[in-house]
């Protein structure tokens, strides 16, 4: 008979191991827009992932995982509660030419909304699984469009870039946060935390 193999105990919180608990890294903020995450389904489970530590660290968060959504569903999710107004982060690139994106919405526009009458809509994946997202959800090609502009480096030494100016998915959210709210300090504590946890990961893999 083969051996049962012993189960790691889990954090109930942060449903990682809990060698590898990312609880101490939560930085609760009282962030003013609502924010809905589409994530691909291979970042589920991913210990590199930031998607975890984000949604644990802004409350008005959700996060919906799959590839291809129903219409139906699709336009249910994008239905804006209330008066809120419904934004796609997403940036320019020359790649996705084809697709019929709204265009993007200047930051001087962004800066004219009220952040806390905003839906923000991130897709989380790798840049080519989230532009696989956009492709095959037309509904969100036709979302009102926010490109960051101007962003630090990343501080996601754990993944690989494929091309300057990529930021994981909670520096990207944080810093589209920034532009909606016109405040660059209020998200400093995540994104420090952010940085604890990409230091945390490193470790392990020397190990």
């Amino acid at each position: 008979m083969q051996p049962t193999p012993v189960k790691r105990p889990t954090c109930l919180r942060c449903l990682r191991p809990q060698r590898s608990c990312i609880c101490g890294w939560i930085t609760p903020i009282e962030h003013a827009a609502d924010l809905l995450i589409l994530q691909h389904p291979l970042e589920v489970g991913n210990a590199k992932g930031s998607v975890r530590l984000l949604q644990l660290s802004l409350a008005r968060s959700e996060v919906l995982v799959g590839e291809v959504f129903a219409q139906q569903a699709m336009q249910a999710l994008l239905q804006t509660p209330g008066a809120r107004y419904t934004i796609l982060l997403y940036p320019d690139s020359p790649e996705d030419q084809g697709l019929n994106l709204a265009p993007p919405q200047q930051l001087e526009q962004a800066r004219l909304l009220d952040p806390s009458q905003v839906r923000l809509i991130v897709l989380d994946g790798t840049w080519r699984k989230s532009r696989k997202m956009l492709y095959l959800n037309p509904l969100l090609q036709q979302l009102p469009r926010l490109s960051l502009r101007d962003t630090p480096a990343s501080r996601y030494l754990i993944r690989k870039a494929h091309s300057p100016g990529q930021l994981s998915t909670l520096e990207a959210t944080c810093y589209a946060l920034m532009q909606l709210e016109q405040n660059e300090e209020k998200y400093q504590p995540l994104l420090t935390a952010f940085s604890g946890f990409v230091g945390q990961q490193l470790v392990y893999e020397k190990r």
